[in-house]
């Protein structure tokens, strides 16, 4: 009887080694891409130009039921789709679909290896997978709505692209089903698991999971339009909108949107001084994007001359090393107003009010620290609307609702997940339904 062997990796200077449990090897040398990784490379890179990719999500069953595959890789492909919430799992997801599609073009091809080229490191075998994410199946992905990307790929996500194969012993922190897709990895890779079958699979479960997504959008904008028509004052709205902010998840992805969703109100109706730029991403670091705050207003002549911006900032009303940071961006900057806003009351003691005179003394800039109610408070007096606000209220839910139902991605393009904060903000309007029915 053959003994069995843990199975381990072995990295060396110039190799990897995966020893399995019945003592098998594979070797995985480093060096410059063979002619055999480079003609795999091309093939996969023509079918993919030829469209083999859309023309495969065409042909999908209505019924992810009716895709032919074990109960069992079945259960491990759910595992990675579900896992997708707003922080975590969208990179493994979309990783996971790119290997499927590289062993369905390429059965030879082994899918553990994700670097290949001319680059400071690369495997014999391996090819470029970076490239063909960023330039076919992420923006396939993106293009179904199947899975909320950055339009830069999968591999901006650092823990994804370590110099060593993909397997169990994988040691990057991956956040999302990691052992459900190296456990797929190890099926498919060993041919166990038919590659194309399995992406049928997940491409279908992924379209499942979009049309339910539409068909929620649609309960909850039906509901938004006779929440108003029964009520739409504005303390009710405001209200509901804030309750909203403060019992789902992500809380402070949630604020900025409601600031920017009033906003866009604002501009449709041209009472803003220029133009509402669109939502940042939630991972978009400020100083590598627009440089001053997560919503702005620009310019209508020089969209790089940025004239308001303001910062959402939830769960912190004492901001005191905030204004140090947004002092540092203001100088040189033609901006008129700026500031922050917080979802309560903001902590405004007698050392933060000091601070708001030095920099307007330093930068000219009017600084300020408002509370949500606040802030639409000084645009609706800025702007003159007090005489509107129930219809300018009525507007701004239509608008957070609509953006948070994708509804309205040239200006709020939202990529998390926004599947439990419209499935929350139902049961909110059907608890507020139940109070006064």
């Amino acid at each position: 009887m053959k003994r069995k062997t843990e199975p381990h990796l072995k990295v060396f200077k110039n190799r990897s080694v995966l020893v399995f449990e019945d003592g098998s090897e594979v070797v995985f040398w480093e060096g410059q891409p063979t002619s055999g990784a480079k003609e795999r490379l091309d093939r996969i890179r023509q079918r993919l130009r030829d469209g083999w990719l859309d023309k495969l999500f065409e042909d999908l069953p209505a019924s992810a039921e009716k895709v032919e595959i074990d109960d069992s890789v079945r259960e491990i492909i759910e595992q990675i789709v579900n896992s997708i919430t707003s922080e975590v799992g969208r990179a493994v997801a979309g990783l996971t679909v790119l290997q499927l599609v590289v062993k369905s073009l390429a059965p030879e091809q082994s899918i553990r290896l994700h670097k290949g080229g001319r680059g400071n490191f690369s495997w014999r075998e391996g090819i470029p997978m970076r490239s063909l994410d960023s330039e076919f199946v992420t923006p396939f992905l993106r293009r179904h709505d199947l899975i909320r990307l950055n339009k830069y790929g999968v591999f901006m996500t650092r823990s994804l692209a370590e110099n060593y194969p993909y397997s169990q012993f994988y040691k990057a922190s991956v956040r999302g089903a990691r052992d459900a897709w190296l456990t797929l990895i190890d099926k498919v890779d060993s041919g166990e698991v038919n590659s194309e079958a399995a992406l049928r699979y997940m491409l279908a479960v992924l379209r499942n999971r979009t049309e339910s997504f539409r068909e929620l959008s649609e309960k909850a904008l039906d509901a938004t339009h006779h929440f108003l028509q029964t009520k739409g004052g504005f303390d009710e709205i405001f209200q509901t909108i804030i309750q909203h902010v403060n019992r789902s998840s992500y809380s402070a992805r949630l604020l900025e949107v409601s600031m920017h969703a009033f906003l866009q109100v604002l501009e449709d109706r041209e009472l803003l001084n220029g133009r509402l730029l669109s939502l940042c991403q939630m991972r978009t670091a400020n100083k590598k994007h627009r440089n001053v705050a997560d919503i702005e207003i620009v310019s209508l002549d020089d969209p790089e001359v940025v004239l308001e911006a303001w910062d959402a900032k939830y769960g912190k009303p004492y901001l005191m090393d905030e204004l140090y940071e947004l002092e540092d961006k203001l100088q040189d900057r033609m901006l008129e107003t700026a500031g922050f806003v917080t979802e309560c009351e903001p902590d405004l003691r007698e050392d933060i009010r000091q601070r708001l005179m030095e920099i307007k003394e330093t930068t000219e800039v009017d600084v300020k620290v408002l509370s949500l109610r606040e802030w639409i408070e000084f645009y609706l007096e800025r702007t003159n609307q007090q005489h509107a606000r129930g219809e300018i209220a009525a507007d701004w839910m239509i608008a957070y609702i609509e953006s948070l139902c994708q509804r309205r991605r040239d200006r709020a393009p939202i990529d998390e997940p926004a599947d439990q904060w419209v499935q929350d903000w139902i049961c909110l309007l059907e608890s507020h339904a139940q109070e006064t029915g």
